[in-house]
């Protein structure tokens, strides 16, 4: 794809790549291995991987896959927290030229099988605890999977320091049973028995290399398919702005199962860099402990990771001098907390993006160079965004006129798996070109920047109005007794097609013990000064704290269902 630079002022231009020599993850690790062997990959908790034992690892596990039936082109799924066993896996598939599926370890028991059968998996990389509270219960409706392996959290340390910690139970050993009729095997006794002689299979720039599930805010979740192609092309894309390098620490703790995450990562092991493994995202004072010990040179989480950085008390003793870009994404980032977050690391350095699974998933960035705060920058080279009317999808908006989202590029996914009346609404033929449909709202600025708007799911209609629930948040925080605020729209029954303004409102710290119902008050007073009729609350909502998904964001899917329940409820 050949795309002109459509800003001039940047040095940016399209990234060059050619299909026929894209190198797969073990190509990379290969090379990285016979280069720089010693050179770490990971660190995690008190042990790290180098390139090398990556390499050697990953042989390993390929070479027992094998051993077990696994062949070219079968799915692996891979069901674990941020440890090195998540890299391992990796290596271990692209060796064997098997696609990957990230499996959430927050998934059900039920939600674990739909993913499973849906993407036609054949082996289970999967945690101890994991498995004895999700797998096992299901095992029998596993009826496609030939073989696991379950490993610990602490399966990648030493020998001495695993003893120790059960010892002195730091961590308790979680008992568990083999499926039956299935080849289960624990992870030590799989990594001993096989050696570590070099797996390469053939991939090509269209293989299918991950199969990503969508969140499933409507119905099922769907399995984005994204070739080597679409990975790679996104890499050349991200390399423009962000710019990996082999001497970088990076530090995330974004989850490996959903693409931001991953996608930090690869592009980590395919540049040569170290990264920082974080277990548990929650658990605020490793990280910091982490980031103490390895200071970044590149940061990549969610807005509400941050705000928990700054709010711990040792945040402020991190050495950031060398510190490059902190970029952020997956959830608005409110312009007074990126200058608080600059207080901390220095001018300059937020870099806000934009993406989605199926986007593989860079879309937009924000260049710290001339950023926008409030936006989300512009389209990485090499791809063509637009906007369009959210009713037919056909005609294009004018500069500053929301609609949705479209995005066309090498990095826009192959489709859904198993799902071809879903693929074609949401990647369209527009002009001889595949044009990728978000679902998002937003506009554009004179200069090409983004600025979102709203999901299109979240967009409310009042009165024939459209209230985009995303300006009316932001707007209300500026009261300093909110926390968050979400806005949520249900059907109403006396106007169809119309829809009634829920706020749900999380008081900040210092104003907990005020009087809901002055709140309530100040609340209506300040919509009314700041905001159009149609845009004001009709119900306020008080919870002690707005929940979030695995990777931070605001979960309206979860607000929406609780409040249709409560209705429904009421009204009978």
């Amino acid at each position: 794809m050949n795309v002109g630079n459509p800003f001039p002022w940047t040095k940016f231009s399209p990234p060059a790549y050619d299909l026929d020599v894209v190198q797969s993850l073990a190509q990379q690790i290969e090379l990285h291995a016979r280069t720089r062997g010693d050179q770490p990959a990971a660190e995690y908790l008190s042990s790290t991987l180098t390139y090398r034992q990556l390499d050697c690892l990953g042989n390993r596990l390929a070479r027992h896959l094998m051993a077990r039936g696994l062949t070219s082109g079968e799915v692996i799924a891979i069901h674990l927290p941020n440890v090195p066993q998540y890299l391992i896996g990796l290596v271990a598939a692209s060796k064997l030229g098997c696609p990957v599926t990230g499996v959430s370890p927050l998934l059900t028991a039920p939600e674990l099988v739909h993913q499973m059968a849906d993407s036609g998996a054949r082996a289970l990389l999967t945690l101890d605890s994991l498995y004895r509270q999700a797998v096992m219960p299901v095992a029998e409706q596993l009826g496609g999977l030939r073989c696991a392996v379950v490993t610990g959290p602490i399966d990648f340390l030493p020998a001495l320091k695993r003893t120790l910690a059960y010892g002195l139970k730091k961590l308790p050993r979680v008992e568990w049973k083999a499926i039956p009729g299935r080849a289960t095997d624990p992870w030590l006794d799989a990594m001993k028995r096989r050696n570590d002689s070099n797996v390469s299979s053939p991939i090509s720039a269209n293989d299918t290399v991950l199969i990503q599930y969508t969140g499933g805010t409507t119905g099922k979740p769907k399995g984005a398919e994204l070739s080597l192609s679409n990975l790679s092309a996104n890499a050349a894309q991200a390399s423009c702005f962000l710019g990996y390098q082999p001497t970088d620490t990076v530090a995330s703790a974004f989850p490996l199962f959903h693409l931001a995450g991953l996608a930090i990562s690869l592009m980590s092991l395919r540049s040569g860099a170290r990264q920082l493994l974080i277990p548990n995202p929650r658990d605020i004072g490793h990280f910091v402990a982490q980031m103490q010990k390895f200071p970044p040179t590149m940061m990549g989480n969610v807005p509400s990771m941050y705000q928990m950085l700054m709010d711990h008390p040792d945040f402020t003793r991190i050495d950031f001098t060398n510190l490059r870009l902190a970029f952020s994404g997956a959830a608005p980032f409110a312009v007074e907390a990126i200058h608080k977050l600059e207080t901390f690391v220095g001018k300059n350095k937020l870099c806000e993006v934009y993406g989605m699974t199926e986007a593989s998933p860079l879309m937009t960035i924000n260049p710290p160079a001339r950023a926008k705060p409030g936006t989300v920058g512009i389209p990485v080279p090499g791809c063509n965004l637009k906007i369009m009317d959210v009713e037919t999808g056909q005609i294009e908006m004018p500069t500053g006129e929301p609609g949705e989202i479209t995005l066309c590029g090498p990095q826009v996914m192959k489709g859904y798996r198993n799902a071809r009346e879903a693929t074609a609404k949401t990647v369209r033929t527009r002009d001889g070109e595949r044009w990728l449909y978000s679902g998002d709202v937003g506009y554009l600025d004179e200069e090409g920047y983004l600025t979102i708007s709203d999901r299109a799911k979240d967009m409310l209609i009042v009165g024939g109005f459209k209230v985009f629930s995303v300006e009316v948040e932001g707007k209300l925080k500026e009261l300093s007794f909110i926390e968050h605020a979400a806005l949520i729209g249900v059907p109403d029954p006396v106007k169809p097609g119309n829809e009634t303004v829920h706020l749900f409102v999380q008081r900040s710290q210092a104003h907990l013990a005020d009087d809901v119902a002055a709140l309530q008050q100040k609340i209506l007073e300040f919509c009314r000064a700041n905001m159009a009729p149609y845009k004001i609350p009709k119900r306020i909502h008080f919870i002690a704290a707005m929940p979030l998904t695995a990777v931070g964001k605001l979960d309206k899917k979860l607000l929406r269902s609780q409040l249709m329940t409560e209705i429904q409820e009421n009204a009978a």
